[in-house]
């Protein structure tokens, strides 16, 4: 007679064998799909970093802002209409202090001297370092004049007018050959691993200027001065056909 308990064995055996690779293969997958999920995390995070080029570029959107700012004090100027000085002078203080002693000391001190080292676009960062030294003469007499009391004076508000001019008319196409010629050229000069270094580098040289989140302060800042000069909306800048 046959044990029915050693035919049972063989069976049981092959139904153990059945679920352990079932097990296994389970486990195999929910392995891989965890290192899937974490590659993937890690790619998004990476995504969502800001190279040096693109941190710039950004900031630089922080200075078009000012200058439409400035613009609209030149026409509200032009036009006799009222306006709080305190704007422009909140407006100028950012362009020295987020732009000039920040934002261009990042340029002068990381981007320009690789460009000379490596010989590349050398004539145009000496037209750039010279228009940062110039930017910040014109700067200075923007905050000196950016008052109530030299606007109700013909020869300073005369100097103040002058000033913002100059300033829009070098910085507008100055940050358009940065954007464009520069910056993407920026990649070419440097190793993968010290182009992000100096991403992390920038990020902490923000964040001890201006503290954590600095960007989005300033920016805050910035959308105030337009709030209370009435060009916050963005919508009434469409045209009306």
């Amino acid at each position: 007679m046959h044990d029915r308990n050693q035919e049972g064995k063989p069976f049981e055996r092959r139904v153990f064998l059945r679920s352990g690779v079932i097990f296994t293969g389970a486990v195999l997958a929910s392995s891989a799909l965890l290192r899937g999920a974490g590659t993937k995390n890690k790619d998004e995070e990476k995504e969502t970093e800001v190279g040096p080029p693109e941190d710039l570029m950004r900031e630089h959107g922080v200075l078009k802002r000012v200058l439409l700012v400035y613009g609209e004090v030149l026409r509200r100027i032009d036009s006799k209409q009222d306006f709080p000085p305190e704007t422009l002078a909140d407006a100028a203080r950012i362009i020295r202090n987020f732009v000039e002693d920040y934002h261009e000391k990042l340029e002068e001190d990381f981007l320009f001297p690789r460009f000379e080292k490596a010989n590349l676009l050398v004539d145009l960062v000496k037209v750039l370092r010279a228009q940062h030294q110039a930017g910040r003469q014109v700067t200075d007499v923007t905050m000196r004049f950016a008052n109530l009391q030299s606007l109700k004076n013909e020869s300073e508000r005369g100097q103040l007018i002058a000033s913002m001019q100059q300033f829009i008319r070098m910085y507008n196409p100055h940050e358009a050959r940065e954007d464009t010629v520069l910056f993407p050229a920026f990649r070419k000069i440097v190793s993968p691993h010290e182009f992000d270094a100096l991403g992390e580098d920038f990020e902490k040289k923000e964040d001890e200027l201006f503290g954590e989140g600095g960007f989005e302060k300033v920016v805050d800042q910035v959308a105030g001065i337009e709030q209370r000069l009435g060009i916050y909306d963005l919508a009434q800048f469409t045209p009306k056909m």
